[in-house]
């Protein structure tokens, strides 16, 4: 099995397992944290951490996705999670993240935003890559536009969320976009 680690001088981005769910599970179910995110659950549910991470090696093997842990370098330590999931057919993908409440303002989710960026094109021979952020969470849009990513527009109450439709601002990246920057 391909370990699938990037790394930078902030972050190392590796796979997750099954060690880390309690982690995953504490992290991720900060209320702070779920609410800046459409998938992440509030309350975090037991056993739900593991289920997820359980899933993570079939993406990689039908390249349908890829999942990483964002670890901070050099002692390792877990502070989020960043992923992308790949629509094959029309050869792009839509990637997502969180960080730890404790972690927010220090970089890694830019850090690991960047070396996913080049892994999505050259490994997963990606098109187009896009990401959102509610429109109320401009600190994400922060992290894509260091990245790279170019703003494309707003989904105006594009998703409900606790109840509340929310806009989202939309991102993308094409390979062009990225191969000549």
């Amino acid at each position: 099995m391909n370990d699938h680690r990037l790394t930078d001088e902030t972050v190392v981005l590796r796979r997750f397992t099954q060690e880390d769910a309690s982690l995953v599970q504490s992290l991720a179910g900060d209320s702070a944290v779920a609410d800046t995110t459409l998938n992440v659950p509030h309350p975090y549910p037991s056993g739900a951490a593991e289920q997820w991470i359980a899933t993570h090696d079939a993406q990689f093997e039908q390249g349908t996705g890829a999942v990483f842990a964002i670890t901070t370098q050099p002692d390792l330590k877990l502070v989020g999670c960043i992923g992308i999931r790949v629509e094959r057919r029309h050869c792009h993908g839509e990637i997502g993240y969180w960080i730890g409440r404790a972690f927010w303002g220090h970089g890694y989710c830019t850090a690991a935003l960047r070396l996913l960026l080049p892994y999505c094109f050259s490994q997963l021979d990606l098109h187009r890559v896009q990401s959102n952020h509610f429109a109320r969470n401009p600190a994400s849009g922060r992290v894509m536009q260091k990245a790279g990513m170019h703003r494309e527009g707003i989904l105006r109450e594009h998703f409900l969320k606790s109840g509340k439709y929310e806009d989202v601002v939309l991102y993308g990246l094409l390979r062009s976009d990225h191969q000549s920057a």
